[in-house]
């Protein structure tokens, strides 16, 4: 007896062992990439779903799902912390979700599903570098920037929509004020990377600009 305790006791350390490593493998990532949430929280994060998921398999015998069920709602309560707004979107969704596999992944460590755990980690890892380069593509073909342009003259605002069609981009108003005797028109603009470029350099050499920000 005191032999099958000593062989579960290791089993249970060596999941425990696996998933900090898992952590460390996801954390590293998010800490090389300077996220609000970096390698301590994903370890802790993996570890702790790891622990809780056996402990519910050992103290919950009639209900062994009790305990496990309830880390998700823990979860939820982490991934909202990490998720802000900033200028122009929702900032931290990423790193939210990343949680949310992340204790998935603990949590599968915990059932003994190693196998299952290790290609999770695979896949989280592949799905949070690799794919960058079609994020990268996306962002160079298809720009969003919320402009905000003053000018003088509340004609210079038809000028100014000139401008956008010179250098192939689409464009609305967003929101609109006058301000000390100048007009600050907030565009949101889309099209191509470049373009923009372009654009942020007609309107630095614009003396009808004032003023421009994004």
């Amino acid at each position: 007896m005191e032999f099958l305790n000593d062989h579960s006791i290791q089993n249970e350390l060596l999941l425990i062992f696996i998933s900090v490593v898992l952590g460390i493998l996801i954390g590293a990532e998010r800490e090389y990439r300077n996220k609000s949430a970096g390698l301590r929280t994903f370890i802790l994060i993996c570890f702790g779903s790891c622990l809780f998921t056996v402990l519910s398999i050992k103290i919950g015998i009639d209900d062994p799902d009790r305990i496990a069920a309830n880390i998700i709602t823990g979860i939820g309560f982490l991934g909202a912390g990490v998720i802000f707004k900033g200028d122009n979107k929702i900032d931290g969704i990423t790193t939210a979700t990343t949680i949310w596999a992340t204790a998935s992944i603990g949590m599968a460590v915990g059932s003994g599903y190693v196998y299952l755990a290790v290609l999770g980690t695979l896949l989280v890892l592949v799905i949070l570098s690799s794919l960058t380069y079609f994020e990268k593509l996306i962002d160079r073909e298809h720009k969003i920037r919320e402009y905000q342009i003053a000018v003088v003259n509340p004609h210079d605002l038809a000028y100014c929509e000139t401008l956008f069609k010179k250098y192939h981009l689409r464009f609305m108003v967003s929101k609109q004020k006058y301000d000390q005797g100048k007009v600050i028109t907030s565009w949101i603009i889309v099209g191509k990377n470049a373009h923009h470029q372009a654009l942020t350099e007609a309107l630095m050499e614009d003396k009808k600009i004032i003023s421009y920000e994004f």
